[in-house]
């Protein structure tokens, strides 16, 4: 008879897992052992962090959920910031705990600890499996609740002693979540404010692509000639250069706009908590926030209208409906060319930067080097402050799904996860992580990961020897810095080296060019090390508090 182990990974299975990332420890020895019935990859990493990470970034880049196994105690209290990120990212993540034994429970056996209650504010569920008999069902339950909207995490530990039991087998029967309809009258509302509108946004965030609506809202875009400005995920939604992509012209959008639809992403800092408009004289702006569930629209303001419901759903319906209520996309036009003449003109200031001869190197140039190496299904993960700030502005997305960060909960350690998810989920892929070297010192031990399992990554490390996003702003709030300072041109490119992959220091500009072209020539991990000035700040408008 089968082990609680295999009916768990076997169920695994059925939800379409095909990776189980973990760190070894015995509480989930049975586990591995159904993994390696089951032939199911296992994937082991050097921090527990990792794991969740690279689950969460499998999750985000194939729609399909993600697998992470800690052991008992601090295997799981180490993935806390991982789950946490998944989270506040909605990214449906099953974490499966080593737990101690149930007949030696209370007793103070190694790394005894009740861990659902620590994970249940940020998990859509955290149990303990009531036994071995139960093993299948529990998982199943897991599964399914983490992938129906609006998705995210779930923990799930088992008794050690329980996983060691026999299990009966058990029959997964995965469901698709049904499809939320969207409230016919909220719709036709929306639709009324686009019909009086002269100047409206729409804000295409991560749950577009993660509730599989990405042809849907470019369409719905196309057909009423609307300016987009994406967020998180929903970047390549309307692939760089597209006409209507407006993201160069955010501010002049968001501070004239009268109409902001924002959808699939929450009215956060990112998003100015809800508020546009006022800009030289202009009116505050209405806004319409839609969302995957009823339980994602903002309670923190009153916007002039909200809709909950599948996102495609969404779309199709608010077309229709823009089509009953007037709606004349030709309206909007002279607007439209407002904005694209503003994001051609930024373009254009920016191309001294981005080709910027400065010593020490201006960041910018790094991505004006990078923009000439990206292929068009190149996933691009960013993994820091300032650094990764340039990266957000200056590398736009060809394609959807194809950009990773850590999203609005803003943790650092994210890289290394995603890029082992990265490689895995898109094979043929260009993968490349940003690194700020603040970042750098969460993670990269994980090289060992990459090299181990083969998973050839490009890494451009940002290295100014500073924690830019801090020592700047105090700097300006004191005159003076304290606890910001990082040593300069540390041999992050060693440490990669030294673990089996390869890189390089580049501190002339003219040397990022082909120091990038021997990174992705190279077949290996690579880390392409380039000193940049600390003097630089990016020009940000806001800190997120």
């Amino acid at each position: 008879m089968k082990h609680a182990g295999d009916a768990a990974v076997a169920v695994s299975k059925a939800y379409g897992v095909e990776t189980m990332f973990t760190l070894s420890g015995g509480h989930v020895f049975p586990l591995y052992d159904g993994a390696v019935h089951e032939g199911m990859r296992i994937l082991d990493v050097r921090h527990e962090q990792s794991a969740v990470f690279a689950a969460e970034a499998t999750a985000r880049l194939t729609r399909r959920p993600g697998l992470a196994v800690l052991t008992a105690g601090p295997g799981i209290t180490n993935g806390v910031s991982g789950i946490a990120t998944a989270h506040f990212n909605g990214s449906p993540v099953v974490v499966m705990g080593g737990r101690a034994p149930q007949s030696r429970w209370g007793s103070g056996a190694l790394q005894e600890m009740d861990h659902p209650p620590l994970l249940a504010p940020i998990t859509k569920l955290a149990f303990t499996s009531s036994g071995a008999d139960a093993a299948g069902q529990d998982v199943e339950t897991a599964f399914r609740t983490a992938s129906a909207p609006h998705r995210g995490p779930v923990f799930l530990d088992f008794h050690m002693d329980h996983l060691f039991s026999p299990a009966p087998d058990y029959q997964a029967e995965p469901l698709t979540p049904s499809s939320l309809e969207p409230d016919p009258e909220a719709v036709a509302g929306i639709a009324r404010l686009l019909a009086e509108a002269e100047r409206p946004v729409l804000v295409l965030g991560s749950d577009v692509w993660m509730d599989r609506a990405e042809e849907a809202a470019r369409d719905f875009a196309e057909a009423w000639r609307l300016p987009v400005i994406p967020n998180g995920q929903g970047r390549g939604i309307l692939p760089a250069g597209h006409e209507q992509l407006v993201t160069r012209a955010r501010g002049l959008a968001f501070g004239q706009a009268d109409l902001v639809i924002v959808v699939g992403t929450p009215l956060d800092f990112r998003l100015g908590y809800g508020w546009f408009g006022g800009k030289d004289g202009a009116p505050l702006a209405r806004v319409v926030h839609i969302t995957d569930a009823p339980s994602q629209l903002a309670t923190h303001m009153t916007p002039a209208a909200t809709a909950a419901g599948d996102l495609s759903l969404v779309f199709w319906s608010l077309g229709t409906a823009c089509g009953e209520n007037g709606v004349k996309p030709d309206r909007y036009a002279p607007w439209l060319s407002t904005l694209a003449a503003a994001s051609a003109s930024a373009v254009e200031a920016d191309a001294e930067l981005l080709a910027a001869d400065t010593d020490p190197i201006h960041p910018m140039r790094i991505y004006g080097e990078l923009n000439k190496v990206l292929a068009d299904d190149a996933v691009v993960i960013g993994d820091g402050g300032d650094f990764v700030s340039y990266a957000g502005k200056y590398v736009e997305p060809r394609r959807p799904g194809n950009w990773l960060d850590p999203g609005p909960y803003g943790c650092l350690g994210t890289g290394l996860g995603y890029s082992i998810a990265a490689r895995i989920a898109r094979p043929s892929s260009q993968v490349v992580l940003l690194l700020g070297d603040g970042a750098a010192g969460f993670s990269l031990m994980d090289v060992d990961t990459l090299v181990r399992h083969k998973l050839p990554v490009v890494m451009i490390c940002g290295n100014n020897g500073i924690w830019g996003l801090e020592k700047h702003p105090m700097q300006m709030l004191y005159g003076y810095d304290v606890a910001a300072e990082l040593q300069p041109q540390t041999r992050y490119d060693q440490v990669v080296t030294a673990l089996g992959g390869g890189g390089e220091l580049v501190t002339s500009p003219a040397e990022i060019g082909p120091a990038l072209r021997r990174a992705f020539d190279s077949g290996v991990p690579y880390l392409v090390n380039i000193a940049t000035d600390p003097e630089v700040a990016y020009p940000r408008n806001t800190t997120g508090v």
